[in-house]
């Protein structure tokens, strides 16, 4: 068991170094300026599907409307550094964690629906954000939107705020991903994933369902929020429309489902793959609605040929061509002349 478990083991560990090294050497293999902002880009999506899956992956439920925990984690930070003038990084710390004590009562009032109703509700949260903001112009600036100063000096140009930028969403990934990784391997975890399978025997074999749901749902929320200040630190700018936008949710959700959202890096996988190509098809066709298409038609094609994702069907595949094991163990001669010299003595005992 061990000789084939630790193959498997070093080849993950080498997998997972050169994955770390390829983002570290990003941004000196980027061109130019553009394909950085790109990848800064890039990078917040998978931050942003990654938090998403806190609740998706492990519960189950299905949020379209985690937009308005990014949009308003980006205008808690920018606020608060605008109206407060704090430090930025305390601003953004600050900002993440306002915006999870307000998840509280939301997830107390929204976590008592399932299925349909729930995906509602989410939308019906970012619809609300999305007035308020747009309404309360004179503290948020309204639809004119919102400058937010960037935390470094105008000695840093506009490449290397970039790299850093890239650099800090790297590692707000990173902490998201051990985060996600370890309750997916604690009791805590276990009784969020039995919630997934099935809450009503989960709850009748005493797990405590809805304080789980709860809590998953206030850490995504979190980093949802620190992902969106992140962002608006970096981009400079705030528009609620942008900020508060159902449309944004459902590229989380479908970047969840096209990596897998019972993988860890799954959501990783699939902010690269329509991240990329959202940028695409902005840069090459505009503001045509054509990347709409083209993300319906991926949609579609995981639904139906991928439904746990690419990660796990990946896996299926590897699993499919791997020699199984006998089900009978191999014996050499040695050991089956072992074997029947100890029969010959226990029979002249007798």
């Amino acid at each position: 068991m061990r000789s084939v478990s630790d193959p498997a083991r070093a080849a993950k560990l080498v997998g997972l170094l050169a994955l770390a090294a390829l983002v570290v050497a990003f941004p000196g293999l980027a061109p130019d300026p553009f394909i950085l902002s790109v990848g800064v880009v890039i990078m917040s999506y998978a931050v942003l599907a990654t938090s998403w899956n806190f609740v998706g992956g492990f519960t189950g439920y299905i949020s379209l409307g985690h937009a308005a925990y990014s949009g308003l984690g980006g205008y808690a930070t920018a606020l608060l550094v605008v109206r407060a003038d704090l430090n930025p990084w305390l601003a953004l710390v600050l900002g993440g964690v306002v915006i999870a004590v307000l998840a509280v009562p939301i997830g107390v009032a929204s976590l008592r629906v399932r299925g349909a109703s729930f995906v509602i509700v989410s939308i019906a949260l970012v619809l609300i954000t999305l007035l308020v903001f747009q309404s309360w112009g004179d503290f948020t600036g309204g639809s004119n939107g919102l400058r937010v100063p960037r935390p470094f000096g105008p000695e840093v140009l506009r490449p290397e705020q970039h790299e850093r930028f890239f650099y800090l969403h790297a590692a707000l990934l990173a902490v998201a991903l051990l985060c996600w990784w370890a309750i997916d391997r604690s009791r805590f975890g276990a009784g969020l994933k039995a919630i997934r399978e099935d809450e009503d025997k989960a709850e009748a074999l005493g797990v405590p369902t809805f304080t789980y749901k709860l809590v998953a749902f206030v850490v995504s929320a979190f980093f949802t929020a620190l992902g969106g200040g992140l962002y608006a630190l970096w981009f400079g700018f705030l528009d609620p429309i942008f900020q508060f936008s159902v449309l944004t949710g459902s590229y989380l959700v479908l970047m969840s489902l096209l990596g897998g959202v019972r993988s860890l890096f799954g959501p990783v996988l699939g902010a690269l793959i329509v991240g990329y190509a959202v940028e695409y098809f902005k840069a090459q066709y505009g503001d045509t609605q054509l990347h709409l298409v083209a993300l319906g038609v991926l949609l579609a094609a995981v639904v139906l040929f991928m439904p746990d994702g690419i990660i796990p069907a990946l896996r299926d595949l590897l699993h499919r061509f791997r020699p199984r094991r006998a089900s009978i163990r191999e014996v050499s001669q040695a050991e089956l002349a072992e074997q029947r010299r100890a029969g010959t003595v226990e029979e002249a005992r007798r």
